[in-house]
């Protein structure tokens, strides 16, 4: 019990030291101050209470910059307020659905519908006319806010409800920028929450929607964890590369937003504008995936670009390998960041540049009070170096899809999908997919091993590796390939490599050599365009 209350205390006096360290403790005017709980009140735990009381707290501070300007934490809970107003004069008690690239239309209609109290839809840019239409009609979408560029995809799709244009370059329709000008805000006082509603990102079949149980005892730990391991500075730009639907470029929305950063966005992503952005806007900190760290990795080095002003990188969404993570730290220094996790589950673990230096390919530890044990097939816990099923609990709390059904539930947890081990230092690594292991003569096979082991070769600029039938031992790896520029690398030299350092069945059947891999906007590869 002593033990217990000690530990108690320890993470506390951590949490108090996070807290003051990142700048949340900014002095507020006492008014202010005295209204910080009115939004939370009036819209529950939400986008738009965490953009209201960002905008008492730091009115005249930047709360974004995009290709069209920066706009002040007061300006945008204004065009918020605003744009609010307009919606909710065209629609109902129906869901609202955003399908925008990163910019400030997509944050201004979070913030506007979910102070609405009506459920929001972040809808996948990537998303094919068929997929949309699937989509909208399964979360029975009533408005859909989205870029001019759309359009046409939008028609095919079937959508017959009302229509606002986020991001226009002069083209016809109701846009953001004309209701904001046209509509005085009044005072919302929704009878309902908001949820909001992101998809999984699988690269097959229809998305499903995530929901989750946003409470405040639900978010606080993943806070603190976050604030403990993650050493971002109140007020300090970052740059969130990633799209702003994905789970991982939301979060750092609400972490920027609630922590009054300026957030700075990019409709495409560009390493050299990337890089350019950080050095124009002294950023602190980046968001991105591994295979846009591999880009501004490379723009860097055959530009010789410096960033003195980065502190830190968070890295997600895909598989970081090591031979990755330990490059860009030799370029950048120790600022690299991996969080794990899921649309289902949020950030599950966290792994610091001391985790990455000592054990590369870590994915880290376990978050404050989230529980993670690896099963085996039977539900039981394996011991550490084994491999089983990643189970996680506690944390931020999965509520089911949308359109039902939920994920595996043993004692509590919930399976992820994910086969992982963890070490003797109790640091978490990710085998890969469940459902990408195959079984090959036997033996058990996971593509990400070989993927890791061939994205080392000198000759190689980008690999993926996935499971093909075979004759012989029922299931072989088949590696696709883009070489380095000027490589003359062959088939038989790569698996030449392979055999060097695994065993014989882990060797791949088939080398492919593509001109690029077909990726989503996410930065995960479609295996089904690989097949095709």
């Amino acid at each position: 019990m002593l033990e217990r209350v000690r530990s108690v205390v320890k993470a506390g006096a951590r949490a108090t030291r996070a807290v003051c360290d990142v700048g949340i403790m900014h002095p507020v005017r006492p008014d202010r101050a005295a209204r910080l709980l009115f939004p939370y009140v009036r819209f529950g735990p939400v986008p738009a209470t965490v953009g209201a009381m960002a905008a008492l707290r730091f009115p005249g501070r930047t709360a974004l910059v995009d290709e069209r300007g920066a706009l002040t934490y007061a300006e945008l809970e204004e065009r918020a307020a605003s744009l609010a107003t307009a919606l909710r004069e065209r629609t109902g008690d129906g869901r609202i659905a955003v399908l925008c690239r990163n910019h400030r239309g997509f944050v201004e209609a979070v913030l506007a519908a979910s102070r609405l109290g009506n459920d929001v839809v972040l809808l996948n840019t990537d998303f094919s006319s068929t997929q949309l239409g699937q989509v909208v009609e399964r979360e029975g979408v009533e408005l859909l806010v989205h870029d001019e560029e759309f359009g046409a995809a939008v028609e095919e799709s079937g959508f017959a409800g009302a229509r606002v244009l986020a991001w226009t370059d002069g083209g016809a329709g109701e846009s953001i920028d004309a209701l904001v000008a046209a509509t005085e805000a009044e005072p919302l006082n929704p009878d309902r929450t908001s949820n909001v509603i992101v998809m999984t990102s699988g690269t097959t079949g229809t998305p499903k929607g995530a929901r989750h149980d946003l409470s405040v005892s639900s978010l606080l730990p993943a806070a603190l964890s976050h604030l403990m391991r993650v050493p971002v500075r109140s007020g300090a730009p970052i740059v969130i590369a990633p799209p702003l639907f994905h789970i991982l470029g939301f979060a750092y929305t609400a972490v920027g937003l609630g922590m009054g950063m300026p957030l700075v966005l990019f409709r495409r992503f560009d390493p050299e504008d990337v890089l350019t952005a950080i050095a124009d806007c002294q950023a602190e900190t980046l968001v991105a995936v591994p295979v846009m760290l591999q880009r501004i990795l490379d723009a860097a080095k055959s530009e010789r670009r410096r960033t003195p002003s980065l502190r830190v990188v968070i890295c997600g969404g895909s598989a970081l390998h090591p031979h990755l993570s330990e490059a860009f730290m030799d370029e950048f220094g120790d600022v690299l960041i991996n969080v794990y996790g899921a649309t289902e589950t949020g950030w599950a673990t966290i792994a610091t540049p001391e985790d990455l230096r000592a054990a590369p390919g870590t994915v880290g530890r376990p978050s404050f009070r989230l529980t993670i044990r690896i099963l085996d097939e039977d539900g039981n816990e394996v011991p550490d170096g084994e491999t089983g099923e990643v189970y996680t609990g506690g944390g931020l709390r999965f509520a089911g899809y949308t359109g039902g059904g939920g994920k595996k539930v043993r004692d509590g947890l919930t399976g992820t999908g994910d086969l992982g081990h963890f070490d003797a230092e109790g640091r978490l690594f990710i085998d890969g997919r469940a459902d990408d292991m195959i079984v090959s003569g036997g033996e058990n096979v996971f593509p990400g091993e070989v993927e890791n082991l061939l994205g080392e070769h000198p000759d190689v600029a980008e690999v993926t590796v996935k499971g093909v039938e075979d004759e012989k031992f029922g299931q072989r790896l088949a590696a696709y390939v883009v070489r380095k520029e000027g490589s003359q690398v062959t088939e038989d030299d790569l698996k030449a490599h392979v055999k060097k350092h695994l065993a014989r069945y882990k060797v791949p059947r088939d080398v492919h050599f593509v001109d690029e891999l077909p990726r989503t906007s996410t930065g995960k590869v479609r295996s089904k365009a690989l097949a095709d």
